[in-house]
């Protein structure tokens, strides 16, 4: 049998209860607390960080940025436009300040703003500008192309001759001009007396619409040239880790470019290309040739490899002097992550199957059975 509790026991049980619940309220204080704490310094922290995302995205920028808004666009995608562009800090919090406020009516249209400018005021730019139902102009410039190749595609779409276009991306003292603007992609190694037009390869392949009636060679360029800063600056400093200038890069993105067409086969033979110039090998490409000649073949003969040329790789055993043509990104992103493999030759067979070997012995079988 169970000895018989005492008044004494009682107490003692009475006393230890009391203090097991301050102890539980100790503990739950503490938690609320705590718990209090953190939503309050997640509130101020939140408060500072929206009324942060709601100030200038750069209130000493005196830069000027040229956007499109195209016809039809969203909230979404006109704050995503903006805040790719560096004009505000942070899309969504846009999004959520122009709901809140009720604003609407942002027009599709072409529009020259600065990080500097308060949020009200580019609200403001976006409700006045033009309302545009339909560019004047769309120009399509695949990937691939020469400046003259695209100077004769814009001269048969937009008010202006081949020459004019040719005459004005050789010009010099206007490329000077753009190297000062576009520092990010352009470098004097395009003023190489060598470089038969300055800006090849620079000329990003894409749609452009021109809502003027009259669009500017100069306006053209520029818009290609902005184009590309979009494209190239991403990986910059991809670029840079892969030791190679900005220049090397675009140059090595236009070989890629005019040998395949995949992004599989784009990263091989990207590795290839720097598999052999690790070897002091030259790279041998037929495109290379052919721009060198300035035509174009179906096939490149043995004479034709004789071309005295900088761009000729038949010849050099770095990459050329300059790009051959435009790329397209996934030409870029091959050049900066080219697939690692012991492969130092390719062909391509008459049905657009290329071939890799890691041996010369190896490339001349391939070359017997899918050429000769």
């Amino acid at each position: 049998m169970s000895k018989k509790k005492t008044p004494a026991d009682y107490k003692d049980n009475l006393t230890k209860r009391n203090e097991d619940a301050k102890i539980v309220r100790r503990i739950a204080s503490v938690i609320i607390i705590s718990l209090l704490l953190i939503f309050i310094v997640g509130g101020i922290s939140g408060f500072l960080y929206i009324k942060s995302a709601l100030q200038p995205a750069n209130p000493d920028s005196k830069e000027d940025v040229t956007i499109e808004i195209p016809l039809g666009s969203s909230t979404s995608e006109i704050a995503r436009v903006l805040e790719e562009n560096g004009i505000i800090k942070d899309s969504t919090i846009f999004r959520f300040y122009i709901k809140f406020k009720n604003e609407s009516d942002f027009q599709a249209g072409e529009y020259t703003l600065s990080p500097s400018m308060e949020i009200d005021e580019l609200i403001q730019a976006l409700q006045k500008g033009k309302v545009l139902e339909e560019p004047e102009y769309t120009v399509t410039i695949p990937e691939g192309k020469t400046i003259k190749e695209m100077a004769s595609i814009y001269a048969a779409a937009l008010p202006f001759k081949e020459k004019a276009f040719l005459n004005q991306v050789n010009d010099p003292q206007y490329i000077e001009t753009l190297i000062n603007t576009y520092p990010d992609i352009l470098s004097n190694s395009i003023l190489n007396p060598e470089i038969r037009t300055p800006l090849e390869g620079y000329l990003f392949a894409a749609t452009y619409h021109f809502y003027s009636k009259q669009p500017s060679v100069e306006k053209v360029i520029n818009k290609m040239l902005e184009k590309t800063v979009e494209v190239v600056t991403p990986y910059l400093d991809e670029i840079a880790s892969q030791d190679l200038t900005v220049h090397e890069a675009l140059t090595m993105a236009s070989l890629v470019e005019n040998e395949a067409s995949s992004q599989k086969q784009r990263k091989k033979i990207a590795g290839v290309f720097f598999n052999r110039l690790e070897e002091g090998m030259p790279l041998q490409t037929d495109p290379t040739v052919l721009y060198a000649l300035g035509k174009h073949k179906k096939k490149v003969l043995l004479k034709d490899l004789e071309v005295e040329s900088p761009y000729n790789t038949y010849h050099v055993n770095t990459l050329p002097v300059g790009p051959i043509s435009n790329f397209a990104k996934t030409s870029l992103q091959a050049t900066i992550n080219p697939e690692e493999s012991a492969y130092k030759y390719f062909l391509h067979d008459d049905k657009g199957n290329i071939h890799y070997a890691e041996t010369v012995e190896k490339h001349r079988q391939l070359k017997a059975k899918y050429i000769d």
